[in-house]
């Protein structure tokens, strides 16, 4: 199986630790990622949870934290339950939200790693354009301060 890596990014009329917020708050996370319960207490290797439902399916997908700066970076791995492939570390991905600032107008890089084809690495940007899209109006808008 290939490796395919995707990199995308959204800037954000916010300061940096706005977005940071949004990223890692559990209330706010919920409001723009399709109901997603997400969990973690933000430390280097501590695990990070996500669950839900999607389309009438209950999902719990993991992975650990593998780097963290506060306000800045945040990576982990990622293995999704529903992707239908067994639970083990050939089956994880990398996923590293990179932020930058400049004048008050933040940056988030996305990058994605381990993606088995190029069907699959346009499904991934297109959910992270979606869902960090739905994060951007939140912010814009007021409702994360």
């Amino acid at each position: 199986m290939a490796s395919i890596t995707l990199n995308t990014s959204i800037t954000i009329n916010a300061l940096a630790p706005v977005v940071w917020k949004a990223l890692t708050d559990e209330e706010i996370v919920k409001k723009y990622f399709f109901g997603t319960h997400q969990q973690s207490d933000w430390q280097k290797d501590s695990e990070i949870v996500w669950t839900g439902a999607w389309d009438g399916k209950t999902y719990r997908d993991h992975g650990k934290i593998l780097d963290i700066v506060s306000g800045s970076r945040l990576q982990y791995s990622y293995w999704s339950s529903m992707s239908n492939l067994p639970d083990i570390p050939e089956n994880y991905q990398t996923v590293t939200y990179d932020l930058s600032e400049t004048d008050g107008v933040t940056t988030l890089h996305v990058t994605q790693d381990n993606i088995k084809d190029e069907a699959a690495k346009e499904h991934s940007e297109s959910n992270w354009q979606y869902i960090y899209g739905e994060m951007k109006r939140m912010i814009e808008s007021g409702e994360v301060d």
